[in-house]
């Protein structure tokens, strides 16, 4: 399984961390699991992002043990993600 995850660097939603679920030419679509879900993700152009190329290890043991990319594993990845990034 690859998991990308990126920070929005515009809009309302500024600093907000998402799994890349699906891409095209111009644009991403995100979902964070809760209000941006697999079944509706949010589309935003690849210049509004910011890819995180360095995941941490505690986050991809999180990711390993995902048989399936569904809404609540998003959730727990990126609680994961967000709190080892405020002990930063």
């Amino acid at each position: 399984m690859d998991l990308v995850l990126a920070t929005s660097k515009a809009g309302h939603d500024k600093n907000h961390v998402y799994v890349i679920v699906n891409e095209d030419n111009e644009f991403y679509f995100l979902a964070n699991g809760d209000t941006k879900t697999i079944a509706n993700p949010k589309k935003k152009k690849k210049i509004h992002l910011q890819l995180i190329k360095n995941i941490p290890s505690d986050v991809m043991e999180e990711v390993k043990s995902v048989q399936e990319l569904n809404d609540v594993t998003i959730k727990r990845i990126l609680k994961v993600y967000n709190r080892r990034n405020k002990n930063v």
